[in-house]
Protein backbone atom coordinates (compact mmCIF):
# COMPACT_ATOMS: atom_id res chain seq x y z
CA UNK A 1 0.00 0.00 0.00
CA UNK A 2 2.82 2.43 0.80
CA UNK A 3 4.14 2.43 -2.78
CA UNK A 4 0.69 3.27 -4.20
CA UNK A 5 0.16 5.95 -1.55
CA UNK A 6 3.53 7.53 -2.34
CA UNK A 7 2.65 7.57 -6.04
CA UNK A 8 -0.76 9.09 -5.29
CA UNK A 9 0.76 11.83 -3.12
CA UNK A 10 3.09 12.89 -5.96
CA UNK A 11 0.28 13.44 -8.45
CA UNK A 12 -1.25 16.88 -9.08
CA UNK A 13 -4.83 17.69 -8.05
CA UNK A 14 -7.84 17.67 -10.37
CA UNK A 15 -10.94 19.87 -10.18
CA UNK A 16 -14.37 18.19 -9.87
CA UNK A 17 -15.62 19.80 -13.13
CA UNK A 18 -12.75 18.17 -15.04
CA UNK A 19 -14.13 14.76 -14.15
CA UNK A 20 -17.54 15.08 -15.81
CA UNK A 21 -18.13 12.12 -18.10
CA UNK A 22 -17.71 8.36 -18.27
CA UNK A 23 -14.61 6.64 -16.90
CA UNK A 24 -13.47 3.02 -17.14
CA UNK A 25 -11.85 1.72 -13.97
CA UNK A 26 -9.38 -0.89 -12.83
CA UNK A 27 -7.90 -1.65 -9.45
CA UNK A 28 -4.26 -0.99 -8.63
CA UNK A 29 -3.01 -3.96 -6.56
CA UNK A 30 -1.73 -2.71 -3.21
CA UNK A 31 -2.63 -5.39 -0.69
CA UNK A 32 -6.15 -4.06 0.03
CA UNK A 33 -8.86 -6.68 0.68
CA UNK A 34 -10.81 -5.41 -2.36
CA UNK A 35 -7.89 -5.98 -4.79
CA UNK A 36 -9.38 -7.97 -7.67
CA UNK A 37 -12.91 -8.11 -6.23
CA UNK A 38 -14.54 -5.37 -8.32
CA UNK A 39 -12.99 -6.65 -11.53
CA UNK A 40 -14.19 -10.19 -10.76
CA UNK A 41 -17.73 -8.89 -10.31
CA UNK A 42 -17.73 -7.01 -13.63
CA UNK A 43 -16.98 -3.45 -12.52
CA UNK A 44 -16.80 -1.02 -15.42
CA UNK A 45 -16.05 2.31 -13.74
CA UNK A 46 -17.76 5.59 -12.79
CA UNK A 47 -19.82 8.37 -14.38
CA UNK A 48 -19.84 12.00 -13.22
CA UNK A 49 -22.67 14.39 -14.20
CA UNK A 50 -22.56 18.16 -14.87
CA UNK A 51 -24.46 18.56 -11.56
CA UNK A 52 -21.39 17.06 -9.84
CA UNK A 53 -23.28 13.89 -8.92
CA UNK A 54 -21.97 10.41 -9.62
CA UNK A 55 -22.84 6.86 -10.53
CA UNK A 56 -20.18 5.59 -8.14
CA UNK A 57 -20.24 1.95 -9.24
CA UNK A 58 -21.05 1.11 -12.84
CA UNK A 59 -21.11 -2.57 -13.78
CA UNK A 60 -21.49 -4.30 -17.12
CA UNK A 61 -24.99 -5.69 -17.60
CA UNK A 62 -23.87 -7.20 -20.90
CA UNK A 63 -21.35 -6.30 -23.61
CA UNK A 64 -23.05 -2.99 -24.47
CA UNK A 65 -25.03 -1.90 -21.41
CA UNK A 66 -23.91 -0.50 -18.08
CA UNK A 67 -25.90 -0.53 -14.88
CA UNK A 68 -25.28 1.78 -11.91
CA UNK A 69 -25.66 0.01 -8.60
CA UNK A 70 -26.58 1.50 -5.24
CA UNK A 71 -23.69 1.01 -2.81
CA UNK A 72 -26.10 1.52 0.10
CA UNK A 73 -27.29 -2.03 -0.56
CA UNK A 74 -23.79 -3.50 -0.11
CA UNK A 75 -22.94 -4.65 3.45
CA UNK A 76 -19.54 -2.95 3.50
CA UNK A 77 -18.15 -4.48 6.72
CA UNK A 78 -19.13 -7.99 5.60
CA UNK A 79 -17.60 -7.38 2.17
CA UNK A 80 -14.32 -6.37 3.84
CA UNK A 81 -14.38 -9.34 6.19
CA UNK A 82 -15.16 -11.94 3.51
CA UNK A 83 -13.26 -10.32 0.64
CA UNK A 84 -11.74 -13.59 -0.59
CA UNK A 85 -15.21 -14.82 -1.55
CA UNK A 86 -15.55 -11.77 -3.83
CA UNK A 87 -12.77 -13.09 -6.07
CA UNK A 88 -14.47 -16.43 -6.74
CA UNK A 89 -16.40 -17.63 -9.77
CA UNK A 90 -19.38 -18.31 -7.50
CA UNK A 91 -19.45 -14.68 -6.35
CA UNK A 92 -19.27 -13.48 -9.97
CA UNK A 93 -22.22 -15.67 -10.97
CA UNK A 94 -24.30 -14.74 -7.91
CA UNK A 95 -23.57 -11.03 -8.37
CA UNK A 96 -24.69 -11.20 -12.02
CA UNK A 97 -28.08 -12.46 -10.82
CA UNK A 98 -28.34 -9.77 -8.14
CA UNK A 99 -27.23 -6.90 -10.38
CA UNK A 100 -30.69 -5.73 -11.52
CA UNK A 101 -31.94 -5.71 -7.94
CA UNK A 102 -29.02 -3.54 -6.86
CA UNK A 103 -29.73 -0.92 -9.56
CA UNK A 104 -29.48 2.67 -8.34
CA UNK A 105 -32.47 4.95 -8.91
CA UNK A 106 -30.12 7.85 -9.68
CA UNK A 107 -26.67 9.15 -8.81
CA UNK A 108 -25.47 7.96 -5.38
CA UNK A 109 -22.54 10.26 -4.62
CA UNK A 110 -21.39 13.88 -4.90
CA UNK A 111 -18.20 15.44 -6.26
CA UNK A 112 -16.52 18.26 -4.38
CA UNK A 113 -13.05 19.52 -3.53
CA UNK A 114 -11.58 18.06 -0.33
CA UNK A 115 -8.15 17.88 1.25
CA UNK A 116 -6.42 14.49 1.47
CA UNK A 117 -2.85 14.19 2.71
CA UNK A 118 -2.54 17.97 2.55
CA UNK A 119 -3.67 18.46 -1.06
CA UNK A 120 -7.08 19.84 -2.08
CA UNK A 121 -8.43 17.88 -5.05
CA UNK A 122 -11.66 16.35 -6.36
CA UNK A 123 -13.32 13.81 -4.09
CA UNK A 124 -16.45 11.70 -4.42
CA UNK A 125 -18.51 11.37 -1.24
CA UNK A 126 -20.92 8.44 -1.16
CA UNK A 127 -24.43 9.37 0.00
CA UNK A 128 -25.14 6.29 2.12
CA UNK A 129 -21.77 4.66 2.84
CA UNK A 130 -18.85 5.95 4.93
CA UNK A 131 -16.64 6.14 1.81
CA UNK A 132 -14.77 8.95 0.10
CA UNK A 133 -12.88 8.44 -3.16
CA UNK A 134 -10.06 10.98 -3.52
CA UNK A 135 -8.72 11.74 -7.01
CA UNK A 136 -5.47 13.00 -8.53
CA UNK A 137 -4.54 13.56 -12.18
CA UNK A 138 -2.16 11.11 -13.86
CA UNK A 139 -2.39 12.73 -17.31
CA UNK A 140 -5.04 14.23 -19.64
CA UNK A 141 -7.04 11.01 -19.78
CA UNK A 142 -6.21 9.14 -16.58
CA UNK A 143 -6.95 9.69 -12.90
CA UNK A 144 -5.73 7.79 -9.85
CA UNK A 145 -8.25 7.19 -7.09
CA UNK A 146 -7.79 6.40 -3.41
CA UNK A 147 -10.88 4.98 -1.70
CA UNK A 148 -10.93 5.66 2.04
CA UNK A 149 -13.47 3.96 4.30
CA UNK A 150 -14.20 5.68 7.60
CA UNK A 151 -12.85 3.60 10.48
CA UNK A 152 -10.47 1.57 8.27
CA UNK A 153 -6.86 2.69 7.72
CA UNK A 154 -6.43 0.68 4.52
CA UNK A 155 -6.81 2.47 1.19
CA UNK A 156 -8.06 0.89 -2.03
CA UNK A 157 -6.31 2.35 -5.08
CA UNK A 158 -7.69 2.42 -8.61
CA UNK A 159 -7.22 4.10 -11.96
CA UNK A 160 -9.88 5.70 -14.15
CA UNK A 161 -9.49 6.16 -17.91
CA UNK A 162 -11.71 8.71 -19.71
CA UNK A 163 -14.12 7.17 -22.21
CA UNK A 164 -15.12 9.26 -25.22
CA UNK A 165 -18.88 8.93 -25.45
CA UNK A 166 -20.57 9.11 -28.88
Amino acid sequence: MQKALDEFRCLPPIAPREMIGLWAGRGIPSGHPFDGVLENLGWFGKRFTPELRADALLFRLDKRRLIPIDPAMIPLRLALRFHRVGRTRTARILFSYLLRGLRAKGPVASLKTMSFHGVASAAMIYDDQPIIDHFRRMDDRRIMGAMAIQGDDRIYFFELDRIDEP
